[in-house]
Parts: C-alpha cells; sequence; structure tokens
C-alpha cells in the first residue's frame, strides 16, 4: 500500500468515528485522492483533518467538514446539484463520484480553469463557470440540491428560489468568524429548517453575500 492510500484510509477510519455513516459517501472519499486538489506546499498535510490554502484566500475544506455537508446534503445518484464554490473541485469530484449531475460556480477565475482541467483529467464531466454563486445558476434550475462552500450573513433568496420542491440546500451562514451549517429543505411553499453548530468558513462573496471589501 502507498503512502496516500494509507493517508487516505486513516482519513476515512476518522470520518467514521466522528459519525460519518454514508457508505456512497466513504466511498466516494475513499476513491478520490484528495493530494490532487491541493498545493505542492501542502502535499504532506492532503490527507489532515484540516483546511488547506489553495490562493486566492482561498481553501479546500477539512475532510471532516466535506462529508458533514454532503451526508447533510444526502444525494442520489442521478440529482442535479448545484455547488457554489468550486475551489479546487474537490468536493465536485465527490458529488459526480455519487453519481450526480454537477453544476459549480466560482468566482475567482484562475481557481475554476485549474480545476476544471482537473476535473476533466480526472473523468468528471462537470458543468462549471465563473460567476457570483450568490444569484446562483438560473438556466438550469431548479436543483434537487445546492451545497455552498462559503459562509454568507444569510441564505441566498435566488439560491432557494432555484431548489426544487423537495430539493435541499445546505450553507454555512452565520459572522466572519464562527458558523452554523443550516440544512434547508423546500416543502412546496414551506422551507424545513435544521442547524448543525460550530464551522468556520471563507466568506461567500457576491451580490448576496458578504462585499469583497
Amino acid at each position: 500500500m502507498g503512502r496516500f492510500e494509507e493517508e487516505r484510509r486513516d482519513m476515512i477510519e476518522l470520518l467514521k468515528d466522528r459519525g460519518i455513516t454514508d457508505e456512497r459517501l466513504l466511498q466516494a472519499m475513499s476513491k478520490i485522492e484528495r493530494h490532487l486538489f491541493v498545493t505542492n506546499a501542502f502535499l504532506n498535510r492532503a490527507y489532515d483533518d484540516t483546511a488547506l490554502p489553495i490562493g486566492k484566500s482561498q481553501t479546500i475544506s477539512q475532510p471532516y467538514t466535506v462529508a458533514c455537508m454532503t451526508q447533510e446534503l444526502a444525494p442520489k445518484p442521478g440529482e442535479k446539484v448545484l455547488e457554489v464554490g468550486t475551489g479546487s473541485g474537490y468536493q465536485a469530484a465527490i458529488l459526480a463520484e455519487m453519481g450526480c449531475k454537477v453544476f459549480t460556480i466560482e468566482r475567482h477565475v484562475e481557481l475554476l480553469l485549474e480545476a476544471r482541467k482537473l476535473l476533466e483529467k480526472l473523468g468528471y464531466r462537470i458543468a462549471s463557470k465563473a460567476g457570483d454563486g450568490t444569484i446562483g445558476w438560473s438556466e438550469f434550475a431548479p436543483y434537487d440540491g445546492i451545497i455552498v462552500t462559503a459562509a454568507a450573513p444569510e441564505v441566498p433568496e435566488p439560491l432557494l428560489k432555484q431548489l426544487a420542491d423537495g430539493g435541499r440546500l445546505v450553507i454555512p451562514v452565520g459572522d466572519l468568524d464562527v458558523q452554523n451549517l443550516r440544512v434547508v429543505t423546500k416543502r412546496g411553499n414551506q422551507l424545513d429548517l435544521k442547524e448543525v453548530r460550530g464551522f468556520k468558513f471563507v466568506p461567500l462573496i457576491g451580490k448576496k453575500g458578504w462585499s469583497a471589501k
């Protein structure tokens, strides 16, 4: 067993110990090589349970955070999922590996181009574009799931509107220091809310998020 394979196996065991039980999710994270999605400077820490810088003041989220958000999203094969905040492409790869039709938006063009190149090299067919993720991607709405990988002061209204009936939105909401993970399920004209406490994300910048100042 190679070095990264062993470290990836240890990462999966840690996720199980922390309460991640979705077998399809664990299988996807077992297969996807996280070290491909981090910069060379942090290669030695690729499977640590920590967020790592990827440039442009952005990070690849810690594995537990990715797993927790994805488990709350509970995506099913064939479902259409919008990701806000492509980053290096790790979350999008997991969703695609789980059989989802993935659409992803990134406001940093350089990060988007690098992620798109890597995802294509790995064989994932993912729709991606540069833009303001806080207003969603209305051309392909509605979505069965929406996952936001940066923290917002409130849930952006355009994302709620682009959620299908029965769809789920997972987003960190709070101030710039600490956020709670908000899980919104749309049922007709009603929204069911659930919160998971204690997360820390980079800010969601955009028209319906934080200012870039």
